[in-house]
């Protein structure tokens, strides 16, 4: 499972070991129990990716390979590539802009993914130095 953790100042990509399913569970345990709002609905979320960035092509291969439309990989511009998700976005409401997207496809394209966007914040955080 892959959680982006949306927050005011970007987001924050995770590949987890448990089950979209058990996560979900045990956050909506947690909710009710702490007495917090908590909202979990169908939707998307995007991000974007250096399009020069090794692997993209691959990635897009991968993408094709998911048995749903689960992932797209979609030229943005000359420099990037966004890549578009379907799972499921938990918050304290429907319109908060702050939340977690977490999402489930074969666990060989979560992973490229995963490799890809860390691959990004490095290239990324060598260029802001």
């Amino acid at each position: 499972m892959l959680k982006l953790t949306y927050t005011e100042n970007g987001f924050n990509l995770e590949r987890l070991a448990q089950s979209l399913e058990d996560w979900v569970t045990a956050r909506v345990i947690l909710s009710l129990r702490a007495g917090w709002h908590i909202c979990v609905e169908p939707s998307t979320a995007s991000f974007l990716l250096p399009a020069d960035l090794p692997g993209i092509e691959r990635l897009e291969i991968e993408a094709r390979r998911e048995d749903s439309e689960i992932v797209s990989v979609s030229a943005c511009d000359v420099d990037y590539v966004e890549i578009s998700l379907r799972g499921s976005w938990v918050s304290a409401s429907s319109e908060s802009d702050e939340g977690v997207f977490v999402v489930t496809m074969s666990d060989r394209t979560e992973f490229f993914l995963f490799k890809l966007w860390q691959q990004a914040q490095i290239v990324a955080s060598c260029v802001s130095e």
